[in-house]
């Protein structure tokens, strides 16, 4: 393959050449051995030698490079979710608009694909200079969402992190990070999620929370801690001087959270906190 065409991009290329299965294409600096085909089948009508097409180039299934002028669902270094049609024993073989399908190797899996699975992941060139698409688009996710502090956003998420928290990509294709002090649920790979913004970084990458702003969170958390309250006979053993931990098991919440709803409750007269707990009024 030539430097002056790109595999895995859209590019001008030049008619070069014609014949009864189709037309040779090239840059206008490249030289013969570097052209490519574009079949037959997908030459435009009336197409003439010096003739300028825009053309997406890939390989066939030789391994020969070839030109398309089908629109790809993804192209190099773009983000997209595709759906798995088939895996074999070289890896999981995506659908992706053109003729032939698009390798995703077991290695650059985050888990293991089945069929008709949808995967969020990235265009890539092989060692063997083939495209392959990867699971792995953190360096991918566009940083330049248009998303500003408190807006509502739908993601999934593509990553989970024991030191970080759970990647996240927003509209499948904003770069977004809900902080492991954020995380009191179990998460999947894939899993939806509804979050608000928290903070844009200066890189413009969201930082997400799954819970409502301070006053509103405030009294949500009151209510579910009211209501555990009630429901243990009126007396939990738990109060300010708890182990965070042990305060994101039972109530999925964090400590400051959980210290801002009985102070709440304890204001608006419910409940009272002793040495040992915190008791319904």
């Amino acid at each position: 393959m030539t430097q002056n065409i790109e595999l895995g991009k859209f590019q001008e290329l030049i008619v070069v050449k014609k014949t009864d299965f189709g037309v040779f294409l090239n840059t206008s600096t490249g030289v013969d051995k570097d052209k490519i085909l574009l079949p037959k089948a997908q030459v435009p009508k009336d197409t003439q030698l010096k003739d300028v097409l825009n053309v997406f180039v890939y390989k066939d299934s030789e391994d020969r490079p070839i030109a398309t002028m089908e629109e790809p669902q993804i192209t190099l270094g773009e983000v997209a979710r595709l759906y798995v049609k088939e895996v074999t024993s070289i890896g999981a073989f995506l659908e992706w608009g053109l003729a032939k399908d698009l390798l995703l190797p077991f290695k650059e899996q985050l888990y293991p694909v089945k069929e008709d699975d949808a995967v969020l992941v990235t265009l890539y060139i092989d060692k063997s200079n083939r495209l392959c698409a990867t699971m792995h688009v953190y360096d991918a996710l566009k940083n330049n969402s248009t998303y500003q502090k408190d807006d509502e956003v739908f993601g999934r998420v593509y990553e989970i992190s024991e030191r970080f928290g759970v990647f996240i990509a927003v509209d499948d294709k904003y770069s977004a990070l809900l902080p492991k002090k954020e995380v009191f649920d179990e998460y999947r790979i894939n899993q939806p999620v509804y979050a608000r913004v928290a903070q844009v970084m200066d890189d413009g990458r969201l930082t997400l929370s799954v819970r409502k702003k301070i006053p509103d969170q405030m009294q949500e958390d009151a209510e579910i801690i009211f209501e555990c309250l009630e429901m243990a006979g009126g007396f939990l053993p738990y109060h300010d001087k708890s182990d965070a931990e042990v305060i994101k098991r039972e109530f999925h919440m964090s400590k400051n959270a959980f210290k801002r709803a009985i102070g709440n409750l304890m204001k608006s007269g419910k409940i009272k906190i002793e040495k040992n707990g915190i008791r319904q009024l």
